[in-house]
């Protein structure tokens, strides 16, 4: 689901609101996630699941296409873990 199917999704759901107002919501909602792990924290949804902000030590890679080694710098990555509701519903359960 794209950004925008959800936007009309939300809007099929409640007629009663404005399109400008839905995606404003979905914006910011969005942004905030994005502002929380930039800042390292941590943004649980109860029932859907966690986002958070792992560090990936460097490593030493290798270049499928030559074979070479590469030098891989440590980062950072999102990562998200799937709450025990949203993991019962997918498994029907």
């Amino acid at each position: 689901m794209t950004k925008s199917e959800l936007i009309a999704h939300l809007l099929d759901e409640n007629p009663h609101l404005y399109q400008r107002d839905v995606e404003r919501i979905v914006s910011t909602i969005f942004e905030e996630i994005s502002h929380a792990l930039i800042n390292g924290n941590r943004v649980e949804l109860r029932g859907f699941g966690a986002f958070s902000v792992k560090k990936r030590e460097a490593r030493l890679g290798r270049n499928p296409r030559t074979g070479d080694a590469v030098e891989v710098p440590s980062k950072y990555v999102p990562y998200f873990k799937t709450g025990k509701l949203l993991r019962d519903r997918l498994n029907n359960k």
